[in-house]
């Protein structure tokens, strides 16, 4: 004669689906609207992203061809403002904004930095997100040389720091170099040193380190 046993887990469990049971049944209507809600509203993304945001990408990105050409020509007037005919990066950014890419923005600012306006290189420079580290440690650098075209010299040193941070190749030593020069221009000579030095140690490949000596031996001479 088998003798049946009490199971405190089965009855836990036994419990739990009754309850699960019970929510359903007393919830189904609400539960079938919030689904249905969710499927309408994940198929007007999809909706909104094939047909109205990827081809305003593509169009962003054909109007900014003929601008990055004349950026490569080193023509930066007509690269940033156009011709009329054809949109420079400061109109695919107001038409547009980043769907042509991020480094729309890091175009619209060296073509700025190039023409001198600098407070406007800056903005735009600063507007730049990408990913790649040494087009970023480049945006940071350039920022640096508008702050310093202002002759905000401590602020040209931060963001010439910044690069070489974000770089950390053999691009940093040529923004360590800045760096020192620019603490020099403020007479920070001990911190111009600490840069020189570490182009010195950490990048004794790069061109700025053939003759880094004779920026650390003026320093040097200085102090005597």
């Amino acid at each position: 004669m088998s003798k049946e046993t009490n199971n405190p887990g089965n009855e836990a469990v036994a419990e739990a689906v009754s309850r699960t049971e019970v929510f359903f049944r007393d919830n189904s209507k609400t539960l079938v609207i919030s689904v249905a809600v969710i499927i309408v509203l994940a198929a007007g993304v999809f909706l909104w992203h094939k047909f109205a945001y990827e081809p305003k990408v593509d169009e962003a990105q054909e109007q900014m061809y003929p601008a990055e050409n004349n950026f490569r020509n080193a023509e930066y007037e007509l690269a940033l403002n156009g011709d009329g005919n054809v949109l420079g990066f400061a109109q695919v950014i107001d038409e547009y904004g980043a769907k042509a890419g991020k480094s729309v923005y890091f175009y619209a600012g060296v073509c700025e930095l190039q023409l001198g306006n600098y407070e406007s290189a800056i903005s735009y420079l600063q507007k730049y997100r990408g990913k790649d580290r040494i087009l970023t440690g480049r945006a940071y650098s350039c920022i640096g040389d508008a702050y310093a075209g202002l002759e905000d010299y401590a602020q040209a040193v931060t963001w010439f720091e910044k690069a070489a941070r974000k770089s950390d190749n053999m691009f940093s030593a040529g923004y360590l170099l800045k760096a020192g020069v620019t603490c020099e221009e403020l007479g920070d000579d001990a911190k111009a040193l600490a840069f020189y030095q570490e182009i010195k140690d950490n990048y004794p490949q790069s061109m700025e380190a053939y003759d880094i000596d004779k920026y650390i031996s003026r320093i040097e001479a200085k102090a005597k």
